[in-house]
């Protein structure tokens, strides 16, 4: 995450394993496009797509042009203004399907010999980024074959190797897998991914907290309450039933979607924009999570219900879900901060499908002035003082505070001075990869993860887990599909005399 985006990423080329996949043809090529309408991507490039499938390159460039077009078409979430030909035509030509089994050893060996022949012809400068957009149980695998095939070795230029999520299931597997891939090769090779981090709000809390003498000096205990993260999904699993049924929600967005959020919020001040100091204060700010036991923390799935008039049906009724599953498709969670900053505050994390609608914001609630003076004022009146991060949608900034009611008598009225991002700026088109993809042509890991932080947000789950593997939840569904999620969310937070914000 560089202060200033204004140059090109150096000649490169990139070689996407998964060249058929969804996460191919929704987000990464988008992001690619994207990036050379900025003027951002590099002069000269080879793009090498790896998979199974029986293609030649320019069938798979026609497809992934035609997948542009139709987003187009439904203004869906690869929508652009337009495709050109004068940015579409220098991508297309960079491809090259390379077809080829992840699991062979003469596969890496030939496409090292392609990436020899592409870096003579187009003078790359020995620059590779490899992009694993594959099911995780190949990444171990794939990184293994890679280094074994000295693909990973820099000379002139640079190897690196990008990781989607999931970082494992649990604590070991996390473990393992850098393991692996700290084997082949170094930390400052493997950028692991999370598209939360693209999100330009998401990057504005560091500018919010750090660019602005207001906001850090009330940043800590002494004036803040509590925090509230919430990351609702009106969606349910679409079609991942097979993906949720090993997953759920715990392990798909609390260790990663999540602890970015709580990391960029809750993360002490660096010394400055360098990632390593950055990626330092986070892990600092994990290690600092205090153990989290069961009953910090709600599960919940949704039953039947309606989404926007509706009806949608229950997770049990989903496609390869099985019909008395016990994966929870909602989870709440209190976590606190053992640091002079944020001792005593409590975070509140929840995330869930079929929630009553989409919304991810980070709320920091400031402790409430003294009363004497509005003794006659109901208390909910006084419950004015939020910092509301909007991430998405409807991108923003909102400050709530009380002001007086126009009148002869003393009235209080909770008001809202509001920032949002589509009023200020014109922003170009995105898919939200844009910026993580950048970086790692450039070589900013800011916005990635280490091996070290990866470790230390796995262990705050961990207990949870294993406390799950022992209890087997009997009261599911617990909450209707449109609702808020389950009545024990609430409770979570009453017992602390506090209650979430609305989901809207």
């Amino acid at each position: 995450m560089t202060l200033s985006h204004d140059r090109p990423a150096p000649p490169c080329a990139i070689v996407i394993f998964g060249a058929n996949g969804d996460l191919t043809r929704r987000l990464i090529v988008p992001a690619l496009y994207n990036l050379g309408q900025s003027g951002l991507l590099p002069p000269r490039l080879a793009l090498i797509g790896v998979d199974h499938n029986d293609k030649n390159s320019e069938d798979w460039s026609a497809a992934l042009h035609d997948f542009l077009e139709q987003s187009l078409a439904k203004g869906g979430e690869g929508a652009l203004a337009k495709i050109k030909p004068e940015i579409w035509d220098p991508i297309a030509r960079a491809m090259t399907f390379f077809k080829g089994d992840f699991t062979d050893d003469g596969m890496y060996a030939r496409l090292g010999q392609l990436l020899a022949e592409r870096d003579k012809n187009e003078n790359l400068g020995g620059n590779v980024l490899f992009y694993m957009a594959v099911a995780d149980r190949f990444f171990g695998i794939i990184a293994g074959k890679l280094g074994a095939a000295g693909l990973m070795q820099q000379g002139s230029g640079f190897r690196r190797l990008i990781v989607e999520k999931p970082f494992g299931h649990d604590l070991e597997s996390a473990k393992q897998l850098n393991a692996c891939l700290l084997q082949h090769m170094h930390e400052d090779q493997i950028y692991r991914i999370d598209h939360f981090l693209g999100k330009e709000t998401v990057q504005n809390i560091m500018a919010l907290r750090f660019a602005n003498g207001l906001f850090e000096p009330i940043w800590n205990r002494d004036r803040i309450d509590h925090v509230q993260i919430t990351v609702a999904e009106s969606i349910g699993v679409e079609g991942r039933g097979r993906f949720y049924e090993q997953t759920g929600a715990l392990r798909d967005m609390v260790p990663n979607h999540l602890f970015q959020l709580v990391a960029m919020t809750a993360m002490e001040p660096p010394v400055s924009f360098d990632a390593e100091d950055i990626r330092a204060k986070k892990a600092e700010m994990f290690k600092a999570v205090h153990p989290v036991t069961l009953t910090d923390v709600v599960r919940g799935q949704y039953d039947s219900g309606a989404i926007a008039g509706e009806p949608v049906p229950a997770y049990r009724k989903e496609p390869n879900v099985a019909p008395e599953s016990g994966v929870e498709t909602f989870v709440a969670m209190r976590i606190l901060i053992d640091n002079w900053r944020w001792a005593g505050v409590p975070f509140y994390l929840r995330t869930g499908k079929r929630l009553a609608a989409r919304a991810t914001e980070i709320a920091i609630r400031f402790k409430r002035a003294p009363y004497a003076l509005f003794r006659e004022t109901p208390v909910e009146e006084l419950d004015a003082d939020w910092l509301i991060l909007k991430v998405q949608p409807d991108e923003g900034i909102r400050l709530r505070f009380n002001a007086k009611r126009p009148g002869q008598v003393m009235a209080l009225e909770s008001v809202a001075m509001e920032f949002r991002y589509k009023d200020w700026f014109k922003q170009a088109p995105a898919v939200g990869y844009e910026t993580l993809i950048y970086d790692c042509l450039i070589g900013d890991a800011t916005l990635f993860q280490r091996a070290d932080q990866v470790e230390a947000a796995w262990s705050v789950v961990e207990p949870v887990l294993k406390g799950w593997r022992n209890v087997n939840p009997r009261h599911f569904p617990n909450y209707a599909a449109g609702s808020e999620g389950p009545t024990a969310a609430n409770d979570l937070l009453a017992r602390d005399g506090r209650a979430w914000r609305r989901i809207r």
